[in-house]
């Protein structure tokens, strides 16, 4: 029996249908990969952008690093800096307040030397008044002298002091500046042996003074000498006791003792002006041999130099403790480095009732 052959159906509509949609399927996916492909290399080139701008962040990062170590190290340099001008400044401005006083000081004691100049003038032409009648009276008093001076020259002059009073007391520096007239030379023979320092020409002048001045002592009066430095030391008899003019052998002795002093070390005033006040009876009239103001006072120095303003109130606080009423007749040598030291003296001879002279460089 034949086979009936079944004729099947072709479905057109459906194949047409999936063809589509494979298509639109297809078309998707390449649309996709299209876009995404475009996405990758949009986003690998933005990347690259922010990898280099995040370098060049680091890089000044780092270096804005350096720079603020730097710029620390610059700010503490200019703090230290600022500390030391501001120490420097007060520094100068401390200098700057001493050298006003110094110079105020300068001021007032040029002041003072040029009142002792024009009183110095008036004082000579009065002197030169009284120069017959002093020396009339000298050559009178030449039979009366103690001791004979003997030599060359006009000493005469120096008979303005007048040497007298019942008690004559006669001081001698002998600090290491009586050795020269200026420093250098006074450094020099502080180092000579001495002998030498013995010889220097303005001690042997001091020492020529002090034999004038014994030699114009009155018959009638008692005598003491004296040297100092940084101490005071009597030279005749017992420390402090008078002894009568009229031994000549006390006054010879004193001198040779006074020859054999070395002038050396500083000058204390002040130690000379309380010895005198332990003195009695006290003298009435005292001839200081002197060539500046004082180095030294009742305490030890602080420092090893001391300036001129301050030798000025080493001289004023020394002048509290002389005893009242006592004649101060100044014999001045003047060394170079103290411009004050005439007005100072001059000063007390004034205020004392005595007298103040500085001998010409030819005396005697």
């Amino acid at each position: 029996m034949a086979r009936r052959r079944t004729k099947r159906r072709f479905d057109v509509f459906s194949l047409s249908f999936l063809d589509v949609m494979s298509c639109g399927f297809g078309a998707v996916v390449l649309i996709f990969l299209i876009i995404n492909h475009a996405v990758d290399d949009e986003t690998k080139e933005l990347n690259r952008d922010l990898l280099a701008e995040s370098r060049k962040l680091d890089y000044q990062i780092d270096v804005g690093e350096e720079n603020l170590v730097d710029l620390t190290d610059t700010l503490e340099d200019t703090k230290r800096r600022v500390d030391q001008a501001k120490r420097e400044l007060l520094a100068m401005i401390e200098e700057l307040e001493r050298r006003r006083e110094d110079k105020d000081d300068l001021e007032a004691a040029t002041i003072a030397r040029i009142a002792s100049i024009e009183e110095l003038k008036t004082d000579i032409e009065t002197r030169e008044q009284d120069v017959e009648r002093l020396k009339a009276q000298e050559r009178a008093a030449e039979g009366n002298r103690v001791r004979e001076i003997r030599g060359e020259g006009d000493r005469q002059y120096l008979t303005g002091l007048r040497v007298g009073g019942r008690h004559v007391l006669i001081v001698l520096d002998s600090s290491a500046s009586m050795l020269d007239e200026t420093i250098v030379q006074v450094i020099r023979r502080r180092n000579m042996p001495l002998e030498r320092r013995r010889a220097a020409p303005k001690w042997q002048r001091a020492l020529r003074t002090v034999e004038w001045l014994a030699a114009q002592v009155p018959l009638d009066s008692q005598f003491q000498m004296m040297t100092y430095n940084t101490a005071a030391e009597f030279h005749v008899g017992e420390d402090g006791v008078w002894v009568d003019a009229t031994e000549p052998d006390a006054i010879d002795d004193a001198i040779e003792r006074i020859n054999e002093v070395v002038p050396e070390n500083g000058t204390n005033l002040h130690s000379l002006f309380v010895q005198i006040s332990t003195m009695n009876p006290l003298p009435d009239n005292v001839f200081l041999i002197t060539d500046g103001l004082p180095t030294l006072g009742e305490r030890a120095p602080r420092k090893s130099t001391v300036n001129g303003r301050e030798r000025r109130q080493l001289f004023e606080r020394a002048y509290r403790v002389l005893p009242n009423q006592i004649p101060m007749n100044v014999i001045m040598f003047p060394i170079e480095g103290d411009p004050m030291a005439a007005a100072a003296y001059w000063s007390l001879s004034r205020a004392t009732g005595g007298s103040f002279m500085s001998p010409s460089r030819d005396w005697p």
